[in-house]
């Protein structure tokens, strides 16, 4: 399931608000993850997981940046992301089922800090981004 160009206007929108404060939604969303889904915090053993330590809120921002290099890129999202995704799963062999999970994450943060209507189709636009996100990033799993 592709983009509309409408989806990548609500996109982009919302995602304006999310690159101007990395650190708050990237510490918020990973967080959240790891309080949501205990096993995730596996890869991240070496990290002080307390809500909004330094190195959550510093891989929040990667995170964040990552993604807005993405929507930087929405008619290649693959090329955006491709050195992601082979650090991802050749160097730190993140368990695919992880990124869905983070995006879920991602989408109720941005819901909480959303200001103005959030309505079904910007949810649904930022889902399907997030989804072909996590295609991206399971790619070379394959």
């Amino acid at each position: 399931m592709g983009l509309t160009e409408d989806d990548k206007n609500h996109v982009r929108a919302i995602w304006a608000h999310v690159s101007k404060n990395p650190e708050v939604f990237g510490a918020e969303a990973l967080y959240r993850l790891f309080v949501a889904h205990h096993t995730t915090k596996t890869y991240f053993s070496h990290f002080d997981l307390h809500e909004n330590s330094p190195q959550i809120k510093a891989h929040g921002k990667k995170v964040v940046d990552a993604l807005t290099q993405a929507v930087n890129n929405l008619d290649d999202i693959a090329g955006a992301l491709s050195k992601l995704s082979d650090l991802h799963a050749e160097k730190l062999r993140v368990d695919p089922v992880n990124f869905p999970l983070l995006a879920h994450c991602i989408l109720v943060t941005i819901a909480c800090h959303n200001h103005g209507p959030l309505n079904a189709g910007v949810l649904l636009s930022m889902d399907k981004f997030l989804a072909c996100v996590s295609r991206v990033l399971v790619a070379r799993y394959r």
